[in-house]
Formats: structure tokens, sequence, C-alpha cells
């Protein structure tokens, strides 16, 4: 009879980890130990993107085939997991998961945790990001290939402002790219940054990216979700596993690599060795932090103003109408 649980070491704590045998992803046969063991594995990249974010949780207790449990507040947990209090666009507060080791991450893990997401911010100042987030996202009609070349573009653009970009696959199709800034911004200015740098990429490549909110209006063009940086919005980790049948992971790539590489071949399974050979190929990302000024005077002279917020937020000020082009009626 299978042991009904095993004890996994991580680093220097041992965690429990129940029904380990138990298929998580049907696509390539991996276990629930498996992820955990792959949580380990990784455990220095992962730390890196999680170390000190409020973090939310995207669980799947019986497997990536099963509805998830989207999990903000922090359930039950050990006295030396950490928790830090947000606060949502709605005014509310929660315990958040802080990650401040690997352990606490393998422990979530075998809580049916597949999906982290970590705010843009630290425990130290959760009211100031310290990263800009570019998501390039691919729509209907597109795909990996289109959103390596709006990647580019994103990279070519704040090479000139003299800031250093790092991107990494979502695990899906899509690509997200990290920019470490100085914590002296609020939400609203980092997002107004966004629509910036998004709306610069739009006017050098406009058949192929496009800052359009309305799916209506998108077309077969790569959406760069602004939206990523408003308060409470996350986009999933580096190296954390995504809740698909094949155990794809959001894989952190160098420059050179995103020009030819394949995200399904980044999964759980992969990926463990791949660090091994390479190490965290992000190891860098923390060795300077950038300004955002020179985004925020484009966007200032910009007429266009600000852009629609995601619908559960509350109406924001300066925020043009928030209705779908379609169902708008005209003032005439």
């Amino acid at each position: 009879m299978a042991s009904p649980y095993i004890e996994i070491e991580a680093g220097g704590r041992t965690v429990k980890v129940t029904n380990p045998d138990k298929i998580y992803f049907p696509g390539i046969g991996a276990t629930k130990r498996e992820l955990v063991e792959y949580y380990v594995s990784v455990g220095d990249g992962v730390m890196r993107a999680l170390r000190d974010r409020p973090t939310h949780l995207k669980r799947h207790p019986d497997g990536v085939e099963t509805e998830a449990i989207y999990q903000k507040r922090m359930p039950r947990h050990p006295d030396w997991i950490e928790t830090v209090q947000v606060r949502f666009p709605s005014g509310r507060t929660a315990d958040v998961f802080r990650p401040t080791e690997i352990a606490a991450v393998a422990w979530c893990a075998n809580l049916g945790t597949i999906d982290f997401h970590p705010w843009a911010v630290r425990a130290a100042d959760v009211e100031h990001p310290d990263e800009l987030r570019v998501d390039v996202d691919p729509q209907p009609g597109t795909g990996f290939d289109e959103a390596r070349k709006v990647a580019f573009v994103v990279r070519e653009i704040l090479a000139e402002l003299g800031v250093r970009a790092f991107p990494k696959t979502s695990g899906s199709r899509g690509i997200h790219i990290a920019v470490r800034i100085r914590p002296e911004w609020t939400f609203t200015e980092v997002r107004h940054a966004g629509i910036a740098l998004a709306r610069e990429v739009e006017r050098r490549a406009p058949g192929l990216a496009t800052t359009a909110w309305w799916k209506e209006e998108r077309g077969e063009r790569i959406f760069i979700d602004y939206n990523q940086n408003a308060r409470d919005r996350t986009v999933v980790a580096a190296y954390s596993v995504r809740a698909r049948p094949e155990a794809q992971v959001s894989a952190p790539v160098t420059w050179d690599e995103l020009a030819d590489c394949d995200p399904r071949d980044f999964d759980v399974k992969t990926m463990p060795e791949r660090f091994a050979r390479l190490g965290d190929v992000h190891r860098a990302i923390d060795d300077e932090a950038f300004g955002i000024g020179a985004l925020l005077e484009w966007y200032a002279a910009d007429e266009r103003g600000d852009l629609p917020y995601p619908p559960n937020y509350p109406k924001m000020p300066g925020e043009p109408k928030r209705v779908q082009p379609s169902k708008a009626r005209s003032d005439d």
C-alpha cells in the first residue's frame, strides 16, 4: 500500500507531502510529489521572484483538471510561515502569503498550489512597486512568434532609455518582461509608465501591437496589458508552474534564448536539469533598480491621457468611460 505521505527536505526544514503519488498533470503523468520537488529544485530562482512579495495562491488540490481555488488570504499555516497585509482596490485589507524561504513555497505546493502570483511590491513597502511589468498577451489569430517580435520592440525602447529588462515565457503563449524600479512611485504612476511604454510599442509596431482594452478593438494584434501594473493585479512568478496538463512553467530566458525558444520545452520535468546546469538566468535582476521618469514624461505629454481600468476597480480619477465602444451611446 502506498504511503499516505512522504517528507521532503526544503531549505533546512522538513515538509510533509500528502498523497504524493496523485497525478496532478495528466499530460505528462507528473505527480504531486514532482510538483513539490520541482519547486525545491529551482528554489534559488523562485525565491528571487517571490521573496517578501505579497503572493496569491492558485490551488488545484485534486490536480489541474479540477476547478481552481484562487486564494488571496493566507489559509491556516505553521507559525514559521509569514504573511503581510495588503489593501485591495475596494479598500478592504487581508493578510496574504509572504514567501521568505523555499520551505514555505513547498508547504503551499502541498496544499495544491500550482501557480504563485506575486504583487509588484515588497513587504517593507506595499504602497510603492519595485517592478514595472510588461505583459505581452497574444490575441486570437496570434501566438508566441508574434509575442516574441513585440517583446524585442519593448527591449529596444527600454534599451534606448538605459533600462535593462528581463524576459520570461508566461507558461502559455505569452511573454512577460520585468524591470526592477526604485520604489519611489505609486501604483498609479507605475501604471501610467506602463501605458506610456505600451503606447510607444504600439506606435513602432502598429500592425503587430495594441493597447486597446476592449477586445473588439484589438484585432489580430498582441495586446500589451498595461493594467498588470495596477494595484492587486499580478502576473505569474518566474519559475511558477502553470495549471496545464503538460505542466509548463513560466521560464526565465535570456534575450538570446528568446529569439528561438519554444515555451513548450519548459516544464516540471525539464526545468530542474536546466536550472542545475545554468542556474537562474535572471540572477542579475536585482543588481540595479531603474527610474521611470522618462516614461512618466511621455505619459504627461500624451493628450490621450488615461486608459480604462479592469471592471472590478472603482472609478479612477482621469479614467475615460469604462464602456465597451460598440455599446457606448453617442452624445449627439
